[in-house]
């Protein structure tokens, strides 16, 4: 099992020392991110305001998770996001905080970090995760 991205720095260093704190866990996961707000057209975004993207998960953590999109998402943008993984019936609605991204040809990879918010599946992501660690040993 590796360890999972340090989900707090905001820059993602792919040619230096390892800086992961969490194991993670390749997933069989899709996250659906509500964007509030983009760049703006006319500094080069589109506009994509108050639209759902649907993400593959491509790995997570406790702490947070990583998205492949095709749009790099803000970094330090709060977003509502529902995520389904593989095995359970109903999807976890979360709050993160997208603290990298890293462009992949012509996708991104983003670093999000799940944090503890009102009315969020929190604690039961928590158990998910340790859940999908238990059966992976």
């Amino acid at each position: 099992m590796d360890k999972d991205y340090r989900f707090g720095q905001e820059t993602f260093d792919a040619g230096g020392a390892d800086k992961r704190e969490d194991y993670r866990l390749s997933a069989r996961a899709t996250a659906r991110i509500h964007v509030e707000s983009a760049e703006p057209v006319g500094l080069g975004g589109a506009s994509f305001e108050g639209s759902v993207r649907t993400c593959e998960v491509r790995d997570l953590s406790a702490s947070g998770m990583s998205l492949v999109t095709t749009e790099a998402l803000r970094i330090g943008s709060l977003l509502a996001a529902e995520v389904h993984l593989s095995g359970r019936q109903e999807s976890l609605k979360l709050m993160v905080e997208v603290v990298w991204h890293k462009a992949e040809g012509a996708r991104y990879l983003n670093g999000i970090r799940v944090f503890d918010s009102d009315e969020t599946d929190y604690l039961n992501w928590l158990e998910a995760v340790a859940d999908a660690f238990s059966r992976s040993e």
